[in-house]
């Protein structure tokens, strides 16, 4: 089961006006636990006024540099985003479950690969991990960056990136788009839009020399990209993303539909997690196997309880399950029995599921 453990805040320090960089500080006994790669993220958990409020951020420091970052972009009636931006302090304890996801490709020391980043706001964070750690341990690969943000000021990490960009020169390039701030070229103003793709294909990139793409964003934006992409050669397995949603599609509502519409009523629920089995039926108060175990009394692991970060998910061994989105798993791991427990809403009488995965 996954544990969380309670890290000191080894420095918090405001990015921007809407988003602070947290660095914790991990004792020497813990650093095992605590190793990660590139793009993965950090699930913390806060009592905040009695309720347990938790949230996965990607680590934006590289495993090369022995720090463990997260960069947290203030939302709007954001609980934990709130608390971080406007009370959190140095030497401050956070309960900090170990990294997570696997956002990211391996890195080969000899490789001279080409990689592209597109990034939106503070899906700069994963992007910015992936890219000091490529450039790092792989001496003859390039990195090419296209950041997209509503002005200059707002710009998460710009400092940084520009330090990266001399450090590294002639083998990386950053690529700055505004939506709200002219830029003297025409195609750095704006969202990033399909004729923006053809017309950095033709100029700045070519798709043949591409090794991988990876694309942090809304989900409008990433499934463009990728379509653009692919339409234009690059193989799908190629490009990698994360997305940051923000509400659900049109599509995602109609998914969510079906699930509810096959929901049983009372399904008996089994719980498998660290060797042990936890019983419960289902009510008509919860509709997802997470939320109504929880209720319950289950200790579970979770975070986002939005079908994006798979810190909940778990393998049917028993009965069926739909899930109403799923944004985290790929169709291999679907066909492996694995859903997001989240998302999960029970379509049998009897419905067994294994957290041990």
């Amino acid at each position: 089961m996954a544990k969380f453990f309670p890290l000191k805040v080894k420095d918090v320090y405001k990015e921007t006006d809407d988003c602070s960089v947290v660095t914790f500080d991990i004792p020497e006994d813990l650093k095992p636990d605590f190793i990660y790669h590139q793009g993965q993220h950090l699930t913390l958990k806060k009592d905040i006024n009695g309720e347990d409020v938790r949230r996965s951020y990607s680590l934006c420091s590289s495993p090369v540099d022995d720090e463990w970052k997260v960069a947290v972009k203030q939302i709007f009636e954001g609980k934990f985003s709130t608390y971080v931006n406007q009370e959190l302090k140095a030497n401050d304890i956070l309960e900090v479950m170990p990294p997570s996801g696997d956002f990211g490709v391996d890195v080969q020391q000899d490789n001279d690969k080409t990689y592209l980043f597109f990034a939106a706001g503070s899906g700069i964070t994963p992007i910015l991990s992936m890219i000091k750690t490529h450039l790092s341990k792989e001496p003859n690969a390039n990195c090419k960056l296209f950041y997209l943000n509503k002005n200059a000021k707002s710009i998460i990490f710009k400092e940084e990136i520009e330090q990266i960009r001399n450090r590294y020169f002639g083998r990386f390039e950053i690529f700055y788009f505004l939506t709200r701030e002219q830029r003297d070229i025409e195609l750095l103003n704006g969202r990033f839009t399909p004729e923006k793709i053809q017309l950095l294909a033709n100029t700045v990139f070519d798709v043949n020399e591409v090794s991988d793409v990876f694309v942090c964003g809304p989900e409008q934006m990433i499934f463009m990209i990728r379509d653009e992409l692919t339409a234009l050669g690059l193989e799908n397995d190629r490009i990698h993303y994360e997305l940051f949603v923000s509400g659900l599609s049109e599509e995602d509502k109609k998914r969510t539909e079906e699930a509810l519409a096959k929901r049983k009523e009372g399904t008996q629920i089994t719980i498998m997690d660290g060797g042990k089995e936890f019983h419960f039926a289902m009510t008509k108060d919860y509709d997802n196997i997470l939320d109504a175990a929880l209720a319950a009394g289950a200790d579970l692991p979770f975070a986002c309880k939005g079908g994006v970060c798979s810190t909940c998910k778990c393998r049917v061994m028993e009965g069926n399950v739909e899930m109403k989105v799923n944004y985290a798993l790929e169709k291999d791991e679907v066909a492996q029995n694995l859903v997001l427990s989240c998302q999960a809403v029970p379509t049998s009488e009897k419905v067994t599921v294994d957290f041990d995965v």
